[in-house]
């Protein structure tokens, strides 16, 4: 999750990469022009990353149809992430974000039983932390998290209402303002709440989603009010939601743009 701007990137491996996430996304084999069409690339320089990667197994190219697909040399390096933990994947990223941040990041599952529950946290060293003990469960409408899912459940103002209602705020922000922020969610992917689920504290937050477009995780960044200002605390949401994204794409199959 480091800034890009700082790193030296080689151009030829982001557009095979494009290439891959573009194959991987589709339900049917895509011709070299569509896909460099898709892509953003010029034709001659998709054809020479194709042909390679087919060289190497990682997509298979018809003849006849002229068309790719994945291939099956991809399983050679997925093989060691098959039957993992998600949790255990999902660890170096949100660890990352941490660091980068100075902030401690909690994972949650969002249950079918309209529950938020605490699986995994994830803190940089050296802060002070407010401490949330594994295992706890909240409303699925509390906090930062809830704006996301309401937002995500693209739910009516009334249900949103009676969610609201089913939530122990602290410092109540009162439903307009509460409303208003699902709609800034809808429109972001980012939530934040600030000092009404728990006094004293700044939460951002998004969700990763299944490819049903189910709410399956919740990412929240939960910070000491005053530790970070506001600049700070708006570069937090992006990280997230771009988590978020990396899982719902790796974890959870959702298609890229969704």
């Amino acid at each position: 999750m480091s800034d890009d701007s700082a790193q030296k990137l080689v151009p030829a491996v982001q557009n095979a990469t494009a290439i891959l996430r573009l194959l991987a996304a589709g339900s049917t084999p895509m011709g070299a022009t569509q896909i460099a069409r898709d892509a953003g690339l010029n034709v001659s320089t998709a054809f020479n990353i194709l042909r390679t990667l087919a060289h190497e197994g990682i997509v298979s190219f018809d003849p006849a149809d002229k068309t790719y697909r994945i291939g099956m040399g991809l399983l050679e390096f997925a093989t060691p992430l098959l039957g993992a933990n998600p949790a255990d994947l999902i660890r170096p990223l949100l660890n990352a974000i941490a660091q980068e941040h100075q902030v401690m990041i909690a994972l949650w599952q969002v249950t079918a039983g309209k529950r938020i529950v605490l699986i995994d946290r994830f803190a940089a060293p050296n802060i002070v932390q407010a401490v949330i003990a594994r295992h706890s469960r909240l409303p699925v409408f509390a906090g930062a998290i809830g704006r996301c899912y309401a937002a995500q459940m693209k739910l009516s103002r009334s249900r949103a209402r009676r969610g609201y209602d089913g939530v122990r705020w602290q410092s109540a922000p009162g439903f307009d303002s509460y409303w208003q922020d699902v709609q800034t969610a809808a429109q972001t992917g980012i939530g934040q709440d600030r000092g009404q689920l728990f006094r004293g504290l700044d939460i951002i937050a998004a969700l990763a989603c299944d490819k049903d477009d189910t709410p399956r995780l919740g990412l929240s960044s939960i910070t000491i009010a005053g530790q970070h200002d506001d600049d700070s605390l708006s570069r937090i949401g992006p990280a997230l939601l771009s988590a978020a994204t990396q899982i719902e794409r790796t974890i959870f199959g959702r298609a890229a743009g969704i």
